[in-house]
């Protein structure tokens, strides 16, 4: 065991990683030596603790099973060919945890926790990063609400913990979307914006319908019309019309992806034009029958870009046909030699370990 001022360190005697099949990943079923742990008690942030993965006790009254007070975060940290290890873009994660946690009536998680509890964390698993475009390490930082009562009201203590899962792709090949025309993911005035667990829970039962009808995943539209194209599933949803590039703008009701804006950034580079601005599914039909609809991809931390084939309204789908040089392609490639080392960084986004 090990101490500093902030954290305490306590090895694992032994490792799990030779039981690993890092080939055949089942993307989050597998998880690394180490976890981070740190309490918020009695109105402060306690010393930080980083030791074996494990369960851990929790009571039944624990307000995040009946109140919902619970928020994550998704990154990466990748490997170069020099075995060096490197996260993307760190602060704007942490940024947006503690944005989070405000529209939650959550504790602010301080800096030296998370980026820096992070950093020893992923540092002390880093045999577990392997090399090469396609595998990371995904890191899920996430608080839960722990005080012990049954009591209609936000919680007094809580707990933050950052597990990492070594990981390959999130989706393989393309996917079918099915356009939203009853359900919503968020409100205005909602916690559309916010991270929280409960976003997640409440998309699968609609998501459960259109894959029975064949489709991988939804478009959201927003709650008060269905006809403003928003998010899909959980990637932000991006459009390349007559050869722009479209996304809807964020909101209260759309998360603001670390991905999405790091992909308007490399589009603009690469000098293609983007428009964020509202998107009607009225727009994307006309687009389709005119043909200056040419790809359609969602973006996200786990899957980075993912095409969409195809989306279905009112029972119809539309499938689109296969740009010969995709734009998405293209920029995934950039983003994923970005990420991986493999060209320069020059807009200063990744942060070596």
């Amino acid at each position: 065991m090990t101490s500093t001022e902030s954290f305490t360190v306590t090895q694992a005697a032994t490792s799990k990683i030779d039981q690993c099949d890092f080939e055949n990943l089942k993307f989050g079923k597998t998880f690394t030596d180490h976890m981070l742990i740190c309490d918020y008690i009695d109105g402060e942030w306690q010393k930080a603790e980083i030791k074996p993965y494990a369960p851990f006790q929790i009571e039944p009254s624990s307000m995040v099973f009946h109140y919902g007070q619970a928020i994550f975060e998704g990154m990466k940290a990748f490997k170069d060919e020099a075995d060096d290890v490197w996260l993307f873009r760190p602060e704007e994660n942490f940024k947006r945890f503690n944005k989070s946690a405000v529209r939650m009536q959550m504790p602010e998680v301080p800096e030296e926790v998370f980026l820096e509890g992070l950093k020893k964390l992923t540092n002390l698993d880093k045999a577990w990063v392997k090399r090469g475009n396609g595998s990371s390490l995904y890191i899920r930082p996430f608080m839960i609400a722990n005080s012990s009562a049954i009591v209609a009201s936000p919680s007094s203590d809580f707990r933050f913990m950052i597990i990492l899962s070594p990981v390959r792709a999130y989706y393989s090949g393309e996917v079918k979307v099915m356009i939203a025309e009853h359900f919503s993911r968020a409100a205005n005035g909602g916690i559309g914006a916010a991270k929280a667990a409960g976003n997640y829970a409440a998309q699968f039962y609609p998501t459960r319908l259109a894959k029975e009808k064949g489709y991988d995943q939804i478009i959201w539209t927003d709650d008060a019309t269905h006809t403003k194209l928003e998010e899909s599933g959980t990637m932000n949803v991006f459009f390349i019309l007559n050869g722009i590039l479209v996304t809807a703008p964020v909101s209260e009701r759309i998360l603001d992806g670390v991905t999405r804006k790091s992909i308007i950034d490399i589009a603009k580079r690469e000098g293609i034009t983007v428009e964020e601005r509202p998107i009607t599914v009225t727009e994307l039909l006309e687009s389709f029958k005119n043909g200056s609809l040419t790809e359609i991809f969602g973006t996200g931390t786990a899957a980075v870009i993912s095409p969409i084939a195809g989306f279905a309204y009112q029972e119809v789908y539309n499938e689109l046909i296969k740009p010969e040089e995709s734009i998405a392609q293209k920029l995934k490639a950039r983003l994923t030699n970005l990420q991986n080392k493999l060209e320069e960084d020059t807009f200063g986004w990744t942060v070596k370990i």
